[in-house]
């Protein structure tokens, strides 16, 4: 199987960089294809944990090519900062590739998506302040800068000017900040133009080469599937699609090419900022999946939001990824846990939806209906085939599973890259 699609299949956070390095052995190049540093993967080798919010996780795995897409906004000094950090920790970072096409976020990013969010008061996103939505709205306006602008002086030049003549408006009349200088915005990005030419190619034309030579692909997603900026809880979505159709576009890799599509789905749901949860708890329950799932944001240091599993939006995910197989994480985190219930459908105003409602208003009211299932003591964390696991655990996986609309292939019962219970195979 050449190439394979990896995306999350709630609201992020799911895991990702695990099941890549589940894979890791066996792929010759892991795809970021959209976002940018407002998304993390934590991936634990041996005794070395490793947190990445630009880079594709397969970084950490020897003789793979990594690969930053045209669908990705690059912070180049993030960039440099998380592949300095690597290195100094012995990791090989010389075979990463970014697309010429890759659009650039800049110091006036930055500070527009911090003050807009500012100035939105009580309608805020929940933005990571990073200058992602303001460059992704820079090159839909066509008013960005991508990677190849950085090798024409001239050309950056016109593209500074273009970009600041209305941003510099807005900071100084409208945000009562300053203006910034074009000179300082090029005198910066110049500054990496030597350091970043051996890293930028055609991208897309490197990875069809490598899918028609038969080479193992991955296509790694940032975000989730209800963060897309199309199909997920827009507004509080993210600004780029992160379901599987955005590898296609996000790489320029053609749709025929993909031959898989693996989701990440958490045992339990999660989600950091604003916007709708209907199994979100503000119990106990919450603060026992809170701290037994360590979950912190790995970019932003940001408490998750937590919640029981939501079946509607696993089936939601599969209907809309065409999901062939989920990796279902963290199964060791409901340890303890003596009823565990699953959301199976909503309650809105007295109808019962089965799927997610199309109406958004619908879905910010929406009550969860669950049926509980009965838990387990057992520490699962040593489990390597499904028949290791606990007879309730069992029990609840092929339950999800039957609900969430594709076969859960591997299941995570423990933070440690061997961790894990394969049930069918990922790329046979």
């Amino acid at each position: 199987m050449p190439a394979a699609v990896l995306i999350g299949a709630q609201w992020g956070d799911e895991g990702k960089g695990k099941a890549t390095d589940l894979l890791g052995s066996r792929l010759d190049y892991v795809v970021k294809f959209n976002g940018g540093n407002n998304a993390g993967h934590t991936v634990v080798v041996g005794d070395e944990k490793y947190a990445l919010h630009l880079l594709p996780s397969g970084i950490l795995t020897p003789g793979v090519t990594p690969v930053i897409a045209n669908g990705v906004v690059v912070d180049i000094e993030v960039l440099f900062e998380e592949l300095e950090g690597l290195a100094a920790r012995g990791v090989d970072v010389s075979k990463l590739k970014i697309s010429a096409n890759a659009h650039l976020i800049t110091q006036y990013h930055r500070t527009l998506d911090k003050v807009t969010e500012r100035f939105l008061g009580k309608r805020q996103i929940g933005t990571t302040g990073r200058g992602i939505g303001p460059s992704y709205a820079d090159k839909i306006n066509r008013v960005g800068i991508r990677m190849q602008d950085l090798f024409d002086e001239n050309i950056l030049r016109q593209k500074v000017e273009g970009a600041l003549d209305q941003k510099n408006h807005l900071l100084v009349k409208v945000y009562n900040r300053r203006a910034i200088a074009v000179d300082e915005i090029v005198e910066e990005l110049l500054g990496y133009v030597e350091r970043l030419r051996p890293m930028v190619t055609d991208t897309a034309l490197l990875l069809h080469e490598a899918i028609e030579r038969g080479e193992t692909v991955l296509f790694e997603g940032g975000q989730a599937t209800m963060l897309d900026v199309d199909h997920g809880t827009y507004p509080f979505v993210t600004s780029s699609n992160a379901t599987s159709g955005g590898a296609v576009t996000g790489s320029g890799i053609a749709p025929n090419k993909i031959d898989r599509v693996i989701a990440v789905v958490k045992a339990y749901t999660t989600r950091v900022g604003a916007g709708p949860f209907p199994t979100e708890l503000f119990d106990e329950w919450g603060d026992f999946l809170t701290q037994q799932g360590h979950e912190f944001g790995t970019t932003t240091g940001r408490k998750r939001r937590t919640g029981w599993y939501d079946a509607p939006i696993a089936r939601y995910a599969a209907r809309i990824n065409g999901v062939t197989d989920f990796v279902l994480t963290k199964l060791d985190v409901l340890t303890g846990i003596e009823k565990i219930p699953v959301c199976v459908a909503y309650d809105v105003d007295g109808v019962r939806f089965d799927e997610i409602p199309v109406s958004q208003s619908d879905f910010h009211h929406a009550t969860p209906i669950y049926e509980e299932f009965p838990g387990w003591t057992e520490d699962i964390s040593g489990a390597r085939s499904f028949d290791d696991l606990p007879a309730n655990a069992q029990a609840y996986v092929r339950a999800l599973e039957a609900m969430s609309g594709a076969r859960i292939s591997a299941i995570g019962v423990g933070p440690g890259r061997d961790e894990i219970v394969v049930l069918h195979d990922l790329l046979d």
